[in-house]
């Protein structure tokens, strides 16, 4: 049988940076990454701009290639079927019996789909679903987008071409991550259908992209590691028409999918699905994209009693990403924070998580084979920080951001420059809680000390954001 020191399943950010990280603290060890995908997601150019935030680019490896980069690392593609905590064993389809010393979990999360088993109804969240995509749009007059928060964000501004349903059940854009305000600001960009300032064209892709044939996702149902940022630009996502025409319903949801009705769109042509939206509308479409988030993938281990799970069906782990059961921890999609969080920090199944998680559990794992009782928490999770692109701009989210968990007792900063940028400041008895950054701002690392640090602004007043004042130059 075979051994090793640490087992890792799921070849998605979370895992494999969880594996570079164990073959950086323990070199002299032996690592074994799963992965039922012949490709893993591997983080790279990576740029700090503050301590919390950092963009880098995702690429995809070769099973093989990755390996090659690590000596103590082995790669097997392969899906699990079945982990037994006692025996501290992994057993998998391909009739493998694996014995570890700790094993974390990296198995992702699974779109939600608004109908399974629909062939006109596709979830994007690994690059297969994505390829579907892509071949599926070069005929397409018009698509339905069900969700609201990144990747249907994305998709809506980046598909050229054709014409987008864009259906939401609140009273804005991108309200996952933004305000009316700044979905206001994006409103230009979002509705001008001559736009072609998209990521495909406005900046360089530095990673290499494998396309993988005759390979349709992981097994059991779970879909392949999820998407990183710019997922979009190294594909070709334009339907048949010149430009394109966004249509976005909101407050509502799908009610119900047929493939004959009476369309509410005035429209003469015939389609092979129509979306019934809860606000009377009936729309026609060549096919439905499903952007409504994703379900943690635990459900293959939830037949142990011992592996406690949270109410969102992530596997529940504590500050050192340690699950209910001994030697097995968890990490990215998959798992549950269920420690006491810092007041600027909450968990949002992001990639830029996923690292952070992956590379802590790494840290964890290797001070427990060690035997070594004091861990200290990553400094990541003292503030929640993400960057992102969304309709061509810069977007960074810190602490905070939409004053979650303040009841709405706090007050808001604003200062807004059309087509140039937005600057949104959340502010609680004198102190900065969050921000939203819109455009090229260089803010990021003044706000993150000011939420950190909790220092009293309530001298400053609205000259917080006065333009004709240096900000920076008071915390220096």
């Amino acid at each position: 049988m075979e051994s090793y020191s640490f087992v890792i399943v799921g070849g998605g950010i979370a895992g494999v940076s969880c594996a570079e990280g164990l073959a950086l603290l323990c070199p002299e060890k032996q690592i074994l990454l799963i992965t039922a995908s012949p490709v893993v997601k591997a983080v790279s150019n990576i740029i700090h701009l503050t301590k919390t935030l950092c963009e880098f680019d995702v690429k995809e490896l070769k099973t093989e290639q990755f390996a090659d980069s690590l000596p103590t690392v082995s790669v097997i593609q392969d899906t699990v079927t079945s982990i037994n905590t006692k025996e501290h064993t992994v057993c998998t389809v391909g009739g493998k019996c694996i014995k570890y010393e700790k094993i974390c979990i990296c198995t992702g999360g699974s779109p939600k789909l608004i109908m399974e088993d629909n062939p006109f109804v596709l979830g994007i969240r690994d690059t297969e679903s994505v390829k579907e995509f892509e071949t599926r749009i070069k005929g397409a007059r018009r698509i339905v987008v069900v969700g609201n928060g990144g990747i249907a964000t994305e998709l809506v501004h980046e598909v050229q071409g054709l014409q987008i349903i864009w259906a939401i059940k609140d009273k804005h854009v991108s309200a996952t991550f933004v305000d009316p305000g700044a979905a206001e600001f994006f409103q230009t960009r979002l509705l001008r259908a001559e736009d072609k300032e998209t990521s495909q064209v406005s900046s360089p892709v530095k990673r290499l992209k494998y396309t993988v044939h005759g390979f349709s996702g992981m097994k059991d149902g779970l879909g392949g590691a999820a998407l990183g940022p710019d997922w979009h630009a190294t594909f070709d996502i334009h339907g048949i028409h010149p430009g394109r025409m966004v249509t976005v319903e909101y407050e509502t949801e799908v009610q119900n999918v047929s493939h004959r009705a009476d369309s509410t769109d005035s429209s003469d042509e015939s389609w092979p699905i129509h979306v019934h939206l809860t606000n009377g509308k009936i729309y026609g479409c060549d096919f439905i994209v499903s952007a409504t988030g994703v379900t943690p993938n635990s459900s293959i281990f939830a037949t142990d009693d011992k592996l406690i799970l949270a109410d969102d069906g992530g596997i529940k782990v504590n500050w050192k990403m340690e699950t209910s059961i001994p030697d097995t921890f968890a990490a990215g999609d998959v798992c549950t924070a269920s420690w006491e969080r810092a007041p600027h920090w909450f968990q949002m199944r992001l990639w830029t998580q996923a690292r952070q998680m992956g590379m802590y559990a790494a840290k964890s794992m290797a001070a427990s084979l060690a035997g070594e009782e004091e861990v200290l928490q990553d400094f990541s999770f003292e503030l929640f920080s993400h960057v992102t692109r969304f309709f061509g701009y810069k977007v960074v989210l810190l602490g905070l951001y939409n004053g979650q968990t303040l009841d709405g007792q706090y007050e808001v900063l604003l200062r807004v420059t059309k087509d140039m940028e937005y600057i949104k400041l959340v502010i609680k008895d004198g102190k900065m809680q969050g921000a939203v950054l819109i455009g090229e701002t260089d803010l990021e690392e003044m706000c993150e000390n000011l939420i950190l640090n909790q220092l009293d602004l309530s001298v400053y007043g609205e000259d917080l954001l006065n333009p004709d004042i240096d900000i920076e130059d008071y915390f220096d």
